[in-house]
C-alpha cells in the first residue's frame, strides 16, 4: 500500500501531522515504514491514528525479544521471551509473548493477546478477542477484552469490560464499574462501581460492589456478598456468609423466573436473613461451599482453551 499525498489527505489527519508526512514522505512511503518513521519521531499518537485509519494487515512478526520505547505494528508480533515497551504497545493483529507483557502506557490490540507470564501497564490495556495470562494482570486504566482468562490476580484503576465470558483464579479488583457475560472468580471480587454480569456469576471468596449488583442468572459466593446499591439477580442469591445491600435499596432474587418456580430456581440462602429481601424463596442458611466449588469447577472446563 503506497501512502501518497492524496491518500493521507483524504484520511483528514491534524494540520501538524499532515505538515510532518509533506516534510518526511512527500514522495510517498509504505505502511509498515511510515508508522515506524512516526514511532522514530516521537509521534506515536498519529503513528496510533493511521493505524485506526488504515486497519490492520496479515503479516507476522517473529521476535526473540521485544525491548523499546514505543512499538505499533499493523500485523500480528510473536515474541519467544518478554515484552518490555516504555510507552505505547499497540498491534493490529494478536499478541503471542512466551513471557511477561511490560508497558509504560496502553497495550492495545486489534485481535487477541496472549502471555505466558504476567501482563503489566500503566494505562488502558485492551483487545477485541482472547485476552489470556499465565500471571497477574495489572493495567493503571480501563481493560476491555472479548473475553478474559487470567491464572493470578486481576487489577485495573478504571472500568472493566469483557464482552464474552470471564474467569480469574485469583483476586479481581475493578477501580470502577465492571460488566461481562458471564464471571466467576476464585478469590475475592471488588468492584468499585456497579457490578453486571448478563448470565451467572460465581465468586469462591467474597462480593463487594460499590453500586448496584446486577446478575441476569445466579449468584453465588463463598463468603459475604456486599453492595452499596440494590443486588438483584434473577435466578437464586446464595452465600456463605451475609448479604448486605446498601442502606435504603433492597434485595431481589428470581426476577427473571415466575412466582411459582421461586422455590427451586429462585433460592437465596445466606448465614442470616437478609434485611431488605424483596423476592425470591429464603430456605435459610444452607453449606454453598460444595455446590459453589462444583460450579465454578464446571464453568472452567466449558471455557478451557
Amino acid at each position: 500500500m503506497d501512502f501518497t499525498k492524496n491518500f493521507v489527505r483524504s484520511k483528514n489527519p491534524c494540520a501538524e501531522g499532515f505538515r510532518w508526512y509533506l516534510r518526511h514522505q512527500r514522495h510517498g512511503s509504505e505502511y509498515q515504514p511510515l508508522l515506524d518513521h512516526l514511532v522514530r519521531d516521537g509521534r506515536v499518537d498519529d503513528a496510533c491514528w493511521l493505524l485506526d485509519q488504515v486497519g490492520p494487515v496479515n503479516t507476522v512478526l517473529k521476535l526473540d525479544r521485544l525491548e523499546c520505547d514505543a512499538f505499533v505494528y499493523a500485523g500480528s508480533i510473536e515474541v519467544l521471551e518478554s515484552i518490555d515497551v516504555g510507552s505505547v504497545l499497540r498491534v493490529g493483529g494478536s499478541v503471542r509473548c512466551g513471557g511477561s507483557i511490560r508497558a509504560g502506557k496502553d497495550v492495545l490490540a486489534g485481535q487477541d493477546i496472549r502471555a505466558e507470564g504476567g501482563l503489566n501497564c500503566a494505562g488502558e490495556l485492551e483487545c477485541a478477542g482472547s485476552l489470556r495470562a499465565d500471571g497477574h494482570v495489572t493495567a493503571g486504566g480501563r481493560v476491555r477484552a472479548g473475553d478474559l482468562k487470567v491464572a493470578g490476580n486481576v487489577s485495573c484503576t478504571g472500568r472493566m469490560s469483557i464482552v464474552g465470558a470471564a474467569l480469574v483464579k485469583g483476586d479481581l479488583l475493578a477501580g470502577g464499574d465492571c460488566t461481562a457475560k458471564s464471571l466467576s472468580v476464585r478469590g475475592c471480587l471488588d468492584a468499585s462501581g456497579s457490578l453486571r454480569v448478563w448470565q451467572g456469576l460465581i465468586c469462591a471468596e467474597g462480593i463487594r460492589c460499590g453500586s448496584h449488583l446486577d446478575a441476569g442468572w445466579g449468584i453465588k459466593s463463598g463468603a459475604d456478598i456486599t453492595s452499596a446499591g440494590a443486588i438483584r439477580a434473577g435466578e437464586g442469591l446464595e452465600a456463605g456468609g451475609a448479604i448486605r445491600a446498601g442502606r435504603g435499596y433492597g434485595i431481589f432474587a428470581g426476577l427473571g423466573v415466575q412466582r411459582e418456580e421461586w422455590e427451586t430456581s429462585a433460592r437465596v440462602s445466606a448465614r442470616n436473613r437478609p434485611i431488605g429481601l424483596m423476592s425470591g424463596f429464603w430456605t435459610g442458611p444452607q453449606p454453598c461451599t460444595p455446590a459453589l466449588l462444583h460450579g465454578h469447577d464446571t464453568w472452567e472446563q466449558d471455557h478451557a482453551d
